[in-house]
């Protein structure tokens, strides 16, 4: 991590507060954020690209992340 992507005490206080439950939201709900933002910059980048294209790309993208 870079340093201004530690968490600050504040949010670990904040996460560790949660339920399981509530963390495993949270961290879908970042998941799709990623998945959102992804297609909006691919929509950005390839405007002449249809739907149906920069779904199978971001499917693409995120089933190689990590590799």
């Amino acid at each position: 991590m870079l340093a201004d992507e530690q968490p600050g005490s504040k949010q670990i206080e904040v996460l560790r507060a949660m339920s399981g439950q509530e963390r495993l939201r949270v961290a879908e709900r970042l998941y799709w954020s990623a998945r959102e933002m992804k297609a909006a910059g691919l929509r950005a980048q390839h405007p002449d690209w249809p739907e149906t294209l920069v779904e199978v790309e971001v499917r693409r993208i995120f089933s190689n992340a990590g590799r």
